[in-house]
């Protein structure tokens, strides 16, 4: 296991010139860097010390998940489904004293780093969704986890008591069914309305919204805010294409201040903006070819006037201006190394600025980047 550094290394700020593609009805935007009343990026710290090392020598598997709650308490979802026999059999060693298991699915950790408590089933389970896919702690303090394999989302306490499912194992529905899911990939829950917004993108190619108290079904729509159609064929974005009719891939989504409703599409290397009721607002592809919008978070200021978006292709961090969508900067590389990523597959912000991130990648783990700066009151 990854032992803490006193050594905190600088993640670099690169200037990217990307190519970018807009909604039918929109005028292409230049370049980064091409307009003078661009703002200027935050930059962040890639912080060597957290999380401190885990108890009993747990190991981690690929990380699908991460949010932080009203406490600033991080909860992380990994899939130790995924733990593969080498790990285990080189965690083994007799030298190490009370070594080792798979760590539970599910694990909460204080800002400090220090893990606070840890649930969830490594074994097929009714009270618990297999292979875990997304996240989210709600503001009535409930914690919601999807499977984005099982096509289930589940509802718990904060100490791991369920209170209630959404979906049927392994049961796929189609994109207009109101009953199932089709591979749930991340959850948000808005504080206002209190309704539970779903990306189910894996099978399906829409985002479906429930009441989070009784589970009813209340909407959904496909990309654009149209509804979705089973028969249209869903692909990767391929080189410079323009922008697909339907959602590749639905993989983020997440909820602003303001009511507005951010979705990732990861295959589309896009994120489309909408009102909570589904009425679509704009769009802003990032780059040629697929995958690079798997997750979206915003900035912790009061107008969260920047929107972060997790390239798990290039692995990188876009950053973005948000009521534009304007492209700012991107930061991160492919790598090992603490402020490198390994398939940055979700994101979070804490109230000070930081930046949360799960990596998919096998062996890899969650890393945290500390904001450089104030936060604009």
């Amino acid at each position: 296991m990854r032992q803490p550094s006193n050594v905190r290394s600088i993640v670099p700020l690169l200037a990217l010139f990307a190519f970018v593609a807009c909604a039918p009805d929109q005028e292409p935007a230049e370049a980064p860097g091409a307009a003078d009343d661009l703002t200027p990026a935050p930059s962040f710290e890639a912080d060597a010390n957290w999380p401190q090392p885990y108890p009993d020598h747990w190991i981690i598997g690929p990380g699908t998940g991460i949010h932080v709650d009203s406490r600033d308490h991080v909860w992380v979802l990994h899939r130790p489904e995924r733990i593969s026999e080498e790990e285990i059999e080189a965690a083994q060693d007799p030298s190490i004293e009370g070594c080792c298991e798979p760590a539970p699915p599910l694990i909460e950790i204080d800002p400090d780093g220090n893990v606070v408590q840890a649930w969830g089933s490594v074994e097929p389970a009714e009270d618990w969704p297999l292979m875990p896919h997304g996240v989210f702690v709600d503001h009535n303090d409930y914690v919601w986890v999807a499977t984005s394999i099982h096509h289930q989302v589940m509802k718990y306490t904060r100490d791991g008591e369920h209170l209630m499912t959404i979906g049927e194992f392994d049961r796929a529905g189609h994109n207009n069914d109101t009953e199932l899911l089709g591979g749930s990939a991340d959850i948000h829950v808005d504080p206002e309305t209190n309704e539970l917004f779903v990306a189910d993108g894996y099978q399906n190619a829409r985002v479906i919204v429930f009441d989070a108290e009784t589970g009813e079904y209340l909407r959904h729509w496909g990309a654009y805010g149209e509804v979705p159609d089973d028969e249209i064929g869903r692909t990767p974005r391929q080189g410079d294409d323009p922008p697909a009719s339907v959602f590749s891939l639905v993989h983020g989504v997440g909820g602003s201040n303001d009511g507005l409703i951010y979705v990732g599409d990861r295959t589309g290397s896009r994120v489309q903006v909408f009102e909570r009721d589904g009425t679509f607002v704009q769009e802003r592809v990032l780059r040629p070819g697929a995958g690079a919008a798997f997750d979206v978070a915003f900035s912790s200021d009061p107008d969260q006037e920047f929107l972060y978006v997790a390239d798990g292709a290039e692995h990188q961090i876009w950053v973005l201006r948000r009521d534009d969508l304007e492209i700012l900067d991107t930061f991160g590389s492919e790598g090992t190394e603490f402020g490198q990523f390994g398939r940055p597959h979700n994101m979070a912000t804490d109230s000070h600025g930081n930046i949360y991130v799960a990596e998919a990648d096998p062996g890899r783990r969650f890393q945290k980047f500390t904001f450089q700066g104030e936060l604009t009151p």
